[in-house]
């Protein structure tokens, strides 16, 4: 089968892009039976994007104070008020001291 570039609509941006021959033919091949919906840039973005399409949350340091020990620490969220934040030495502390009684 010959194959032909085709001009597709993209369904997110709505601008025009080319589905190549050889585009196509790799379609044939790996049995893929619709047409694509989207540009590579609409693509692209859309692949960047998390499971469930959420965006990509960015990691939050937050400077803060241990709860247990008082020292300065960065912890990666945004803690909750009312809820205790502890440094790295004193988690890691009560999550073993926590496995130990069960």
């Amino acid at each position: 089968m010959e194959f032909q570039d085709k001009i597709l609509q993209c369904v997110d941006c709505g601008t025009e892009f080319v589905w190549t021959a050889g585009e196509q033919l790799f379609f044939a091949d790996k049995n893929f039976k619709n047409e694509p919906k989207r540009c590579k840039a609409c693509k692209a973005k859309r692949a960047n994007r998390g499971a469930g399409g959420a965006p990509v949350r960015e990691r939050v340091e937050t400077h803060t104070t241990c709860s247990a020990c008082g020292k300065e620490t960065t912890v990666p969220f945004r803690p909750t008020q009312g809820r205790p934040v502890f440094c790295r030495e004193c988690f890691q502390q009560r999550k073993f001291a926590g496995a130990s009684g069960v």
